[in-house]
């Protein structure tokens, strides 16, 4: 029975999937079937696909042909907005990464920390998508420096931890990889068996599957791609002639992201840039000819997070592990009041998470000073600073520790940090997509020709769904 189920399950796998299969997605149907029938310990499969080659279609047709046969599926994604996309294609409730593996505790004096869940799952499929954007560096979970270990160690950990349990690994070895590496350690095969002592195949999907009429987003993406494989330092050649998908923009923007707010909404149009710098004088633009918002944070406002909060959200919330994650996007509803202390300035608001609809909307004190800052976050002095600003108004507590601690309870010092997110940086857009999509280049020299910024173009080309606008392209 063992020697026919595989061929059974390949056979439903292709009954799922709506096309006529390419080689590469019959050889991943076939590894995939060997791998869900595997005697091996520790089984995983990596599927690499570039944009256009059906890799989302495919991952749909395994997800439907394992519930067939009442095999146990779970789906994740590094962010709240990848979860969603995934979730969107799958047909199946999809969650981050941190919220399948983590569990926060918090000690009596405030701190809080998140440690590693037993997996307490059998039999299961885990898929995770968006795999190039998970690293290995030891990354801050709270506060106060309090560190677990990496999340690419902890994701693998977890899974097998649990009986029978296999991991597919889902991602686009083109597209940017984690902030401050070089490469992708979570589409590194060879990386994977050593460090993790994982069964491990790579199906590799190349073939792009041409839309009908041809898609200049994915004609360009495609080029961008064969450029990143050979690793020339080259600049792309933009085509956009015959395309009704991608444009150059060589007069002003304004009427063309006011019609993706009219068709698409604020939600499905997004502007990226190569800078923070760049990101802040969109949003000034966005908000005063657009939206007509002059006030300094208006009802209707999106604002994305930039730092880890664990203060807002309750202990078991649905949303990112019970925290509100960097990069998460919030919605003000209804502004209560400003007000200053020292030299920052905070804003108390009723907000709604983006991308968790399911969670209430509350009530949460922004830190406005962040806004217009050109870094990417608030420096480790201001930080100090805001600390010192807060334990003023405790200094009549007897001791170092008492201050320490309501301090670290204080609502302001636990401010959500935020700007506003109708333009962002490319990895700040990783993971997402968009129906309208608006790429500023920014300033670019021959000196910086070559993969990484070809890896930043394919990573913002491939972020559009219908219409792709391009600033400053030559």
């Amino acid at each position: 029975m063992d020697e026919i189920l595989p061929e059974v399950f390949e056979s439903a796998l292709l009954r799922h999937f709506s096309f006529q299969p390419t080689a590469g997605q019959k050889r991943l149907f076939y590894a995939f079937a060997r791998m869900v029938f595997s005697n091996k310990p520790r089984c995983a499969l990596m599927i690499k696909g570039y944009a256009g080659t059906g890799k989302t279609t495919t991952v749909s047709a395994m997800v439907r042909a394992l519930q067939e046969i009442g095999k146990n599926v779970v789906l994740l994604a590094p962010t709240g907005r990848a979860a969603k996309v995934l979730s969107n294609y799958s047909g199946r409730p999809a969650s981050t990464i941190h919220k399948q593996i983590y569990f926060r505790k918090t000690d009596r004096n405030g701190n809080v920390w998140f440690e590693l869940k037993e997996n307490e799952l059998e039999n299961t499929v885990f898929f995770v998508d968006e795999a190039s954007m998970i690293g290995t560096e030891r990354f801050q979970m709270t506060r106060d420096d309090l560190a677990t270990g990496d999340l690419l160690e902890d994701l693998v950990s977890h899974i097998f931890s649990g009986e029978r349990c296999s991991m597919v690994l889902i991602g686009d070895g083109a597209q940017l990889p984690p902030v401050g590496s070089n490469k992708s350690p979570a589409l590194d095969i060879a990386f994977l068996r050593d460090e993790f002592s994982l069964n491990i195949a790579e199906v590799e999907l190349n073939e792009v599957i041409r839309q009908q009429g041809g898609s200049g987003i994915l004609e360009n993406a495609t080029a961008l791609r064969e450029l990143i494989i050979k690793g020339v330092p080259q600049y792309p050649v933009i085509q956009t002639a015959g395309f009704t998908d991608i444009n150059k923009v060589e007069t002003d923007l304004q009427p063309i992201v006011e019609a993706g707010f009219r068709n698409y909404g604020k939600d499905g149009t997004i502007i990226i840039t190569r800078s923070n710098k760049n990101a802040i004088k969109y949003n000034q633009q966005v908000r005063i000819r657009i939206l007509g918002n002059e006030d300094e944070i208006n009802s209707g406002d999106r604002m994305m997070v930039l730092k880890n909060n664990y203060f807002w959200l309750e202990e078991g919330s649905s949303a990112s592990a019970g925290f509100i994650a960097n990069g998460d996007v919030i919605i003000i509803e209804r502004i209560r009041k400003f007000e200053d202390r020292g030299s920052f300035r905070f804003c108390t608001a009723v907000v709604t998470l983006a991308d968790y609809p399911e969670i209430p909307e509350m009530e949460v004190i922004l830190l406005c000073s962040t806004i217009w800052e050109e870094s990417a976050g608030m420096s480790y002095e201001k930080m100090k600073e805001l600390w010192t600003t807060i334990a003023q108004d405790y200094q009549d507590l007897d001791s170092v520790p008492k201050i320490r601690k309501a301090v670290q309870a204080d609502p302001y010092y636990n401010a959500l940090h935020v700007k506003f997110a109708y333009a962002i940086t490319c990895h700040k857009a990783q993971g997402g997509q968009w129906p309208m999509v608006v790429v500023d280049q920014g300033y670019v020299t021959e000196e910086m020709y070559g993969v990484e910024l070809n890896r930043w173009m394919y990573t913002a080309f491939t972020r559009a769904q219908k219409e792709l606008y391009l600033v400053g392209f030559s």
